[in-house]
């Protein structure tokens, strides 16, 4: 008599696209549970849903640490994250228990590029000011000197961090009319030399930059490295923008800068913590544009990440192939 083989149990903690839950409700080898909304699966339900799970699916808000890797127990196989960013899983933790991660890079770095270009000029070129002075009657008639700006033609634009996503910025900032790039990092980068970037120390990109864009990964070595003394080394008509990860920037010392003149603008798609209160002091500033990390949000590249979280899982679970495995 043939015996039919037990589901395994995936936990999802939130509503993806459903291009994600297609590949999972078609898959013959698991049983979905899922916290169905929106909004972030509270800690103690994310603790309940995860028990004798053989893979979980997760957002880059879901800290998994020790607490929720004993929670899941043995069965675990697989942590299957939507996201290019890891900082919020205890990966030591992970390899000593054996646990495979997926994750989502490449996918999204065209989106987060161009969504990072359009923060860029939307800051340097106040447009959510205009846009304001418009609906409140500030726009009486054309005046010399209203809501000037910065430009990118022959600028210096400097990327920390010229991986895959800062590299894609890059390409599509040159065309401005930036006269140099300048970038730092760990090592010098081969693409590099198409746009004819100059690797550099940090403190000179910071000092002669008009632009400076982080992209960089958070590691011990990034945690508040946009600091006092970063923004003291800036230009006055400098602009600021990170789409990185809110906690490469220390908060305090960034609106101290703003709002004393030391630097002209900033822009952000993250923060610390997400989302920001509405009482934080950098939204009292004019020139500083907050945008709630929508670096990766078009319909198609969600899509595709759910997809390719769910191919992830899969593969994790059944002990096969998974294609875009963290190596670690």
């Amino acid at each position: 008599m043939q015996t039919v083989a037990k589901l395994m149990k995936v936990f999802v903690t939130r509503r993806i696209p459903q291009e994600g839950m297609k590949i999972l409700s078609a898959s013959t080898v698991c049983e979905v549970s899922q916290w169905d909304s929106d909004e972030p699966v509270p800690r103690e339900e994310f603790l309940k849903g995860v028990q004798g799970a053989h893979g979980i699916l997760c957002m880059l808000s879901e800290k998994i640490d020790v607490e929720l890797l004993d929670a899941a127990g043995p069965n675990l196989k697989v942590i299957s994250t939507m996201s290019v960013g890891f900082d919020h899983l205890v990966l030591h933790e992970i390899k000593k228990r054996g646990i495979r991660v997926g994750y989502t890079p490449g996918v999204l770095t065209d989106a987060t590029a161009e969504l990072t270009v359009a923060l860029l000029l939307a800051t340097a070129r106040r447009l959510p000011e205009a846009v304001e002075e418009v609906k409140n009657g500030g726009w009486t008639c054309w005046k010399p000197l209203m809501l000037c700006g910065y430009g990118l033609s022959g600028s210096t634009v400097g990327v920390i961090g010229l991986g895959r996503i800062g590299m894609a910025i890059a390409r599509r900032l040159m065309p401005f009319g930036v006269k140099r790039l300048l970038y730092s990092g760990r090592t010098a980068k081969a693409d590099a030399a198409e746009l004819n970037g100059e690797f550099v120390p940090l403190d000179t990109l910071v000092a002669e930059s008009d632009f400076i864009v982080v992209s960089c990964s958070l590691t011990p070595e990034t945690q508040g490295m946009c600091d006092k003394a970063f923004f003291s080394k800036m230009k006055k008509t400098a602009v600021f923008v990170n789409s990185s990860r809110g906690a490469v920037v220390n908060q305090e010392d960034l609106y101290q800068a703003l709002s004393s003149g030391q630097i002209a603008a900033a822009g952000l798609d993250v923060t610390t913590p997400e989302p920001l209160p509405t009482d934080h002091p950098l939204l009292t500033l004019k020139n500083c544009v907050v945008l709630p990390h929508i670096g990766s949000a078009t319909y198609s590249t969600r899509g595709v990440m759910a997809a390719l979280s769910a191919q992830n899982l899969l593969g994790g679970i059944q002990g096969t192939e998974i294609p875009t495995e963290l190596t670690f």
